[in-house]
């Protein structure tokens, strides 16, 4: 694709692929299913689980083998690659948008060095007005680390939460429409012991979501410490699955580097889809309170945990 692509018929291209078809003193747990308090402001700025969007980086190179490993793992389609810049400084990236039936994908191949602090913000969550949004985040202790600003469909901000949590909000001139998930993934936070709290009690006043469960002592095997807790919250909301693990930051490779954990049927075919489409098993098939789970590497390097549906 050209480099002197204009604006307009990126905005044009994007918008038609877009819419088609343990060392310290313990902490007070929250209680179980514990309302938020979310302000009149934030209660109506999500869109839905199905429009939240992990944010993936790939090299230019892997970017076809990436999204072609993905769809073979979990089914759905992918629009075609177009180049955009996505951030307020200059820049280039290849674009794709990936939609599943287990969660949606905003995919990057950069053929310029990235700007700060992109590329360590974890997930888009749309909302139905940017300014009621960045406002709602504000009041909940969110720090706005990058200010509202226009993308060729709309506008984006980027927030981050207590224990260095960055999001990126987005909103469309035209809001797409998706049909439900079959699985509504989780978004997986790795935060402090100490910054858990505040990660929580904050993220639950934009989000308007609840805490499910909240286990002070839960069973660290499930991120590689066989033998060793962890605090261990599940929070749901509008924008959709949220699982917090708290710890003393000593995680083992690759605990940590996953940012979401994708509901499947059957976990033993899905990984062997996910093999046989080039991804390779970094964390074999284990228990935990909830059911069975993985963690597995696409080509470009995206890590990714699955875990089955049936036992949660």
């Amino acid at each position: 694709m050209s480099r002197n692509l204009s604006r307009s018929s990126m905005a044009v291209a994007l918008f038609c692929a877009l819419t088609f078809a343990g060392a310290s003193a313990p902490l007070p747990a929250f209680a179980t299913a514990q309302s938020a308090a979310p302000s009149s402001a934030s209660s109506s700025v999500a869109v839905g689980p199905q429009y939240d969007t992990t944010h993936v980086y790939v090299p230019e190179q892997d970017l076809d083998a990436f999204v072609k490993s993905f769809l073979a793992t979990f089914g759905g389609h992918a629009s075609p690659p177009v180049e955009l810049t996505v951030t307020p400084t200059p820049s280039r990236t290849l674009s794709q948008y990936v939609q599943t039936p287990v969660g949606m994908l905003s995919v990057f191949a950069f053929q310029t060095p990235i700007p700060y602090p992109f590329g360590d913000e974890r997930t888009g969550y749309l909302v139905t007005d940017m300014g009621r949004a960045v406002h709602a985040a504000r009041v909940a202790g969110a720090d706005v680390v990058v200010e509202s600003f226009d993308d060729p469909i709309g506008k984006d901000a980027v927030i981050r939460w207590p224990g260095g949590v960055d999001m990126q909000l987005y909103w469309h001139t035209k809001t797409p429409s998706y049909a439900p998930l079959a699985t509504v993934p989780d978004n997986r936070v790795y935060v402090s012991q100490g910054a858990a709290n505040e990660f929580v009690r904050r993220f639950l006043r934009f989000a308007g979501g609840k805490v499910v469960s909240d286990a002070r002592h839960a069973d660290a095997a499930e991120i590689g410490r066989p033998g060793e807790t962890m605090r261990r919250i599940r929070i749901t909301s509008p924008f959709g699955a949220m699982l917090v693990f708290a710890t003393d930051g000593k995680l083992p490779w690759p605990f940590g580097r996953e940012t979401t954990g994708y509901a499947v049927q059957d976990l033993a075919a899905t990984l062997a889809k996910a093999q046989a489409a080039g991804a390779t098993v970094l964390v074999g098939s284990h228990a935990t309170p909830e059911g069975d789970t993985a963690v597995v590497q696409f080509p470009g390097g995206y890590i990714a945990e699955i875990h089955e549906t049936a036992s949660r």
